[in-house]
């Protein structure tokens, strides 16, 4: 199948604003660089990479129509002019595994390791989450997944049952039973995602312990709530998680700011204490365990 994708530069404080509107327009995906092409992966231990211009890059179906994202992208977003972009056609290109030629394992704490289904693990005794995400987020390189995953790894989950809610690829709630967690529920409302979701769990061998579906399909609660999704769902989200989750048991989300963290705090206020636990490039994961009652 032919795609489109629609190439912008723009300074980092801009790339949360430009890929919700974008998502929200229609792109099937995004993916971020810096402007020398440089995949904005894991920094090394103690390094934070600070680059003053973002390649943006959203990926379109071959009808869309460009012109009218751009002049949407200005009303929405950006009332001033657009920064620089471009479209570029890609025919016949399987756009979904281009990232692989870039994107290498990544470890997450001492112990997980996530590494594209092409490589093969450093260290083959550790946890190994073999992943290809498709057309759905969720790789391990962006803050909002590496700090949930950082989580994870210093976590006991052994046993528990498990939501990773807007599961995307499927990288949460995987990571969790390679971890010990007995049940997940993977749920989105992207038919893609749920597809790679699927996918990547039959890719490391745990098919029977991960199900896959619609956040309206889940009904029983469970000790251990994922959530990396935007900042405005998870304000709107905090009765339905309260169901969802059991006394004594544990929220994390991300995909906030820290501008976000005081209004999700109040809003969750009534039956949990949500704390931020870590922060990168101005990204937060919050986390809490939920009062009884």
């Amino acid at each position: 199948m032919p795609w489109q994708q629609l190439v912008l530069e723009i300074g980092p404080d801009q790339s949360e604003s430009f890929e919700d509107c974008l998502l929200a327009a229609g792109a099937l995906a995004i993916s971020l660089e810096d402007r020398a092409d440089q995949p904005l992966f894991e920094p090394p231990p103690g390094a934070t990479p600070l680059w003053d211009r973002i390649r943006l890059t959203a990926l379109l179906p071959q009808d869309a129509d460009p012109v009218k994202l751009l002049l949407e992208l200005a009303a929405q977003c950006h009332p001033s002019p657009l920064p620089p972009h471009r479209v570029v056609y890609l025919a016949d290109e399987v756009w979904e595994r281009a990232w692989l030629k870039d994107f290498q394992p990544l470890r997450f704490g001492e112990r997980l390791w996530v590494v594209p289904s092409v490589h093969t693990p450093p260290d083959p005794g550790a946890v190994n989450l073999r992943l290809d995400p498709g057309l759905a987020f969720g790789t391990g390189t962006h803050p909002t997944t590496a700090l949930c995953l950082e989580w994870l790894a210093r976590a006991d989950v052994t046993g528990q049952r498990v939501i990773d809610y807007g599961c995307g690829s499927g990288i949460l709630g995987i990571a969790a039973a390679l971890l010990g967690a007995a049940q997940v529920a993977a749920v989105d409302i992207d038919p893609q995602a749920l597809t790679a979701a699927q996918d990547n769990a039959r890719r490391n061998d745990l098919a029977g312990r991960i199900r896959s579906g619609s956040p309206e399909d889940l009904s029983e609660p469970a000790e251990l709530l994922l959530a990396n999704i935007l900042a405005g769902p998870l304000e709107v989200l905090a009765p339905r998680f309260r169901s969802l989750l059991v006394p004594g048991g544990w929220l994390v989300m991300a995909g906030l700011l820290s501008r976000h963290v005081a209004p999700l705090q109040a809003a969750y206020a009534d039956w949990i204490d949500l704390h931020p636990v870590a922060e990168r490039e101005g990204w937060v994961c919050l986390a809490g365990q939920r009062v009884a009652g």
